[in-house]
């Protein structure tokens, strides 16, 4: 396939806000791939070619002198080749060698098609195409059902060997996907609530846990191999001795285990995030213990689990791992879910999650029977941009432009500005920023740095309004820097759904 015919979808899916549109274009596209066009191309529309990260930044491009095609030859395997030459360049010569592949890929393509790879390469494309709209083009291309298409994306954790199976396989091959202990899964969300009883009322008889401030893990045991995964599933099984020893004392021989991690203080309070955060560096300080405590088993002894209630799951869990088992409490009683909430703030938590008693464990997706409740509104954004400070912020990156998911491709996709802030930014994290922006800057604007959308922030609110100077219409109140959650991916910051949910009336 030439690499115009895939642009020119893009720009079809771009220009159109109908999610059934956006389907039937990316579909038809779909359905004229060879088998091994498929996984490259799945990789261009989510801009995540197959090859990772491919060495080339901003300046690289923006540095570029070619003189491009006018007409399209440039074909998908082509720029796959290419891309695969940029990995590959290493070593004594490695910069020239990647810059004439880069150049050379650059002269063989029209000016769309260099805009289009120059976005794909960087990470910034924006075609309003996110995950579960292309996860239901494949379906439709397949002729697959569209919950059989997503299970086995969120099980295999991998897109495009999901659309190379729905698109070539069988559809028993495609349901036949399931967990694979030592292959880490994406993990279920929770949406969130303003009050304990609110998320009682949405869900009825419900497991209420403390929601900790710590880092969500991800453990697999078979036999005396324990792996442990962050939220991103990054292996990070070497850095966390303590938590593979707590796992192998367990009385199973596999298991699949869904949790977090912290350290703790001398009064067995939780410390700060940036503590357990520490060990999770490449020079991890090894002083800090972090404590392993689960709220979810997917898979013990050869039994997948996620098709089961969660009131079978929480006893399994209970039954292999008492001791590390998050408190909570199963109640229908919003007056018993404030009082547990209470005594998670009062220990030093942030509060709660409140859990359908019923529901199933939904992989890699934001459901409304997991509902996260804390004392105040914090949401995690995605940072578009920072402005340069000025007076005493001279010389540093300072004001954050805030960006918020836009799940449904209701405002185009990809990231929604909802607003800006200065508040709640240290030196320490002025300085940070000022370093690492322009490592990812995708292009810059008199007094701004725009970077590529891979940096989560918390903000904390005091909630929404209304507003005509952004798309999704509504700005943040109050807006204030909490934390970066360098644990997660864009992929699940919260919504501009969500943050619209917020407006009264």
């Amino acid at each position: 396939m030439l690499l115009a015919d895939l642009v020119d979808t893009v720009e079809t899916v771009t220009a159109t806000r109908s999610r059934l549109a956006k389907i039937e274009a990316l579909a038809a596209v779909l359905r004229r791939l060879r088998v091994d066009e498929i996984g490259p191309v799945v990789g261009f529309l989510t801009a995540s070619p197959r090859q990772g990260r491919v060495g080339v930044g901003w300046r690289g491009i923006a540095s570029l002198d070619a003189v491009h095609a006018m007409d399209p030859t440039l074909t998908i395997d082509q720029v796959d080749e290419a891309l695969d030459a940029l990995v590959a360049a290493s070593g004594s010569g490695s910069v020239a060698a990647r810059g004439a592949t880069l150049r050379e890929l650059a002269e063989q393509a029209t000016t769309a098609e260099w805009d289009f790879l120059s976005r794909v390469i960087l990470g910034e494309l924006r075609t309003g195409a996110l995950e579960g709209v292309l996860l239901d083009a494949i379906a439709r291309a397949a002729g697959r059902p569209a919950d059989s298409v997503r299970r086995a994306a969120m099980l295999s954790g991998d897109l495009g060997e999901t659309a190379l199976l729905a698109l070539t396989g069988t559809a028993e091959e495609l349901d036949a996907v399931g967990l694979v202990v030592g292959r880490a899964v994406s993990p279920m969300l929770a949406s969130t609530a303003a009050t304990p009883s609110e998320a009682i009322g949405a869900v009825g008889e419900a497991s209420v846990e403390f929601k900790l401030d710590g880092a969500r893990i991800q453990v697999h045991r078979n036999g005396d191999d324990v792996r442990i995964f962050t939220r991103n599933l990054a292996d990070i099984t070497h850095r966390l001795p303590e938590v593979v020893e707590v796992v192998k004392a367990m009385p199973v021989t596999a298991v699949i285990l869904d949790g977090e991690t912290l350290a703790l203080d001398e009064n067995d309070a939780p410390r700060p995030f940036q503590d357990t955060m520490s060990r999770f560096g490449a020079a991890a300080a090894r002083e800090t213990v972090l404590h392993p405590w689960f709220f979810d088993v997917l898979h013990v002894d050869g039994r997948d689990l996620i098709d089961e209630p969660l009131r079978m799951r929480r006893d399994e869990l209970g039954r292999i791992a008492p001791e590390h088992r998050i408190p909570g409490e199963v109640t229908s009683d919003p007056d018993a879910a404030e009082r547990v909430s209470q005594e998670a703030l009062a220990a030093g938590h942030e509060g709660v999650v409140v859990k359908a008693i019923d529901s199933l464990y939904a992989a890699g997706r934001r459901g409304s029977s997991w509902i996260k409740v804390k004392p105040v509104h914090t949401f995690d954004l995605v940072v578009l941009a920072a402005e340069w400070g000025y007076g005493r912020r001279q010389g540093w990156l300072s004001n954050l432009h805030l960006g918020a998911l836009d799940e449904t491709g209701e405002f185009g996709g990809g990231f929604v500005m909802v607003g800006k802030t200065f508040k709640g930014l240290t030196d320490a994290l002025l300085t940070w920023q000022t370093t690492r922006f322009p490592e990812i800057a995708v292009r810059e604007t008199p007094g701004t740095v725009w970077v590529a959308p891979e940096i989560v922030v918390e903000i904390a609110i005091d909630g929404v309004q209304r507003s005509t100077r952004y798309p999704g219409g509504i700005a943040l109140r109050f807006a204030r820097v909490k934390r970066y959650r360098d644990d997660k991916r864009p992929a699940e910051a919260d919504t501009i759904q969500t943050l619209r949910g917020m407006l009264r009336g």
